[in-house]
């Protein structure tokens, strides 16, 4: 069964962050702050697929009619953005993910409408994960046959990723991915091939709790996956509200080794260890978080995949 029959591609991953910096072997494109898809198109049918390969149209069904705009049937490698004030927004988009009541989504999709951003094209009538980057970027824009607000193919600059990434800074966007133009694409894998450049850095999280510290002030325990056991990383306070608690389960035992860095924490509700959360912060060390903003839960992830590295 070929690639776009089998329908199970687990998306090429960015391996880390680096310090910007300018090569001509180098592409650089704009990090968008959005869910990544991978989007199998062909005349009169779309099918959008998160990266735990789950179908995700029926909370954007603006996008159903995407297929309109390639000329043959593909595979893409893309990301899904809500944009608002013209830049993209993750709470909308990750609100729009929670939704389940079919009349509050298409009102979601017509407030703040989302788009679909391709930036790799994987199959073009024949698997084409084995060219490099560079001619797989023209596969993509031969594929394309028009561009409208919910389907466009991200643009980028080869050489000058300094430059980018001063505009992403001026802009307060995310940052600047950069790619190596002679990158083949290996699903599911992560190689120095592909990097990034952060304004902010985010990292995902494990919820193991929450402290109430005052009056609708509330403190997420944050833990990850390491050696087969849940491990305390520290707390985000930022963000988090009395809502943003509303979907987690508590238990009675803490599912977390919380020594010895686990202090104040003797006043937890330990919760089910089922939620992925995102927290932004300022990227100046590996052992804290400066400056830790909660920026919501993530569904195309599984607890397990969050692994101290």
């Amino acid at each position: 069964m070929d690639l776009f029959e089998s329908r199970s591609l687990s998306p090429m991953l960015i391996s880390k962050m680096l310090q910007p910096f300018d090569s001509q072997e180098w592409i650089y494109e704009l990090k968008l702050d959005g869910f990544r898809c991978v989007a199998y198109l062909e005349p009169g049918a779309v099918d959008l697929r998160n990266k735990r390969d789950i179908q995700v149209l029926s909370k954007f069904p603006e996008l159903s009619g995407i297929h309109a705009y390639i000329n043959k049937r593909c595979v893409m490698d893309g990301e899904v953005v809500v944009m608002k004030n013209g830049a993209p927004d993750f709470y909308e988009l990750q609100r729009r993910t929670i939704l389940t009541d079919p009349f509050k989504i298409q009102t979601a999709a017509k407030l703040f409408p989302a788009s679909y951003v391709a930036y790799d094209c994987l199959y073009d009538g024949k698997e084409i994960m084995g060219l490099p980057l560079s001619e797989r970027k023209k596969v993509l824009e031969d594929v394309v046959k028009e561009e409208n607000p919910r389907f466009a193919v991200s643009r980028f600059i080869r050489g000058n990723g300094i430059g980018l990434y001063k505009i992403a800074e001026e802009q307060k966007l995310e940052g600047v991915v950069a790619k190596k133009l002679s990158s083949l694409y290996w699903p599911g894998k992560r190689t120095n091939d592909w990097v990034k450049f952060k304004r902010m850095a985010d990292e995902d999280y494990i919820v193991a709790g929450y402290i109430q510290k005052g009056r609708n002030i509330y403190s997420i325990i944050l833990s990850r996956y390491k050696n087969g056991n849940l491990v305390y990383k520290g707390h985000v306070t930022a963000g988090v509200t009395s809502a943003t608690l509303e979907c987690l389960t508590p238990i009675l035992q803490p599912s977390i080794n919380i020594v010895p860095t686990g202090s104040g924490n003797e006043h937890a509700v330990w919760v089910a260890p089922d939620h992925v959360c995102v927290v932004e912060y300022m990227p100046n060390t590996k052992n804290a978080l400066r400056q830790p903003v909660f920026k919501g839960y993530r569904n195309d992830v599984l607890p397990e995949d969050i692994q101290e590295e």
